[in-house]
């Protein structure tokens, strides 16, 4: 009565064996995908396809995130050329002229201040024009490189806050006895203007 030289009955579990290793494959790869997930919400157990569609956003808003970084890097670099040069390429010198970018999108406000090593007075006065005009400071940070400080000012700009158009002629008018130069960036939905 046993069948199990029959090589239909083998075949059908031979398939059952693969299909089933396969399908624990799957289970591991989606497990290893949702554990490098940052799990902000608790809803519980969510579906699959939930699952990949997260992974999928989150993946993109990373792309988006480098991309800024990238740029923010060049501009870095950029400003540290111009530096140089500006020094006929000696660095111990110094910078000669304080630079402030100022980057908005959307209620996103970001103010990359560009400073020599004594010239730490802008940083506290860029913050103290920022909460002035009511633009709440989200996080400051700053890195030392060789002579020259760069900080980075992260803000929330309110709705009713009329404050960040003034901005940059504000911190023009208090540095005007320095040469500052200052650059603004407004992005709306993909197009980017420049003004001075």
């Amino acid at each position: 009565m046993e069948n199990n030289s029959n090589p239909c009955n083998s075949s059908i579990i031979d398939r059952k064996i693969i299909e089933r290793n396969r399908r624990n494959q799957m289970k591991a790869l989606y497990r290893k995908l949702n554990s490098l997930m940052p799990h902000q919400n608790s809803k519980g157990a969510i579906s699959l396809p939930d699952q990949l569609g997260e992974a999928t956003n989150y993946i993109k808003k990373l792309q988006v995130n480098l991309e800024k970084l990238k740029e923010k890097k060049n501009m870095l670099i950029r400003i540290q050329r111009t530096n140089v040069t500006m020094n006929g390429g000696n660095r111990s010198m110094g910078l000669k002229s304080p630079r402030i970018q100022i980057q908005q999108t959307g209620s996103a406000l970001e103010i990359v201040l560009v400073t020599g090593l004594n010239s730490q007075f802008m940083f506290r006065e860029t913050i103290r024009v920022l909460l002035e005009e009511g633009i709440d400071v989200v996080n400051a940070s700053y890195k030392v490189v060789e002579d020259a400080v760069f900080h980075s000012i992260h803000c929330q700009v309110g709705e009713s806050t009329k404050g960040a158009a003034r901005i940059p002629e504000r911190l023009k008018n208090l540095f005007q006895l320095q040469q500052v130069e200052i650059v603004c960036i407004y992005k709306f939905q993909n197009q980017m203007e420049r003004g001075l």
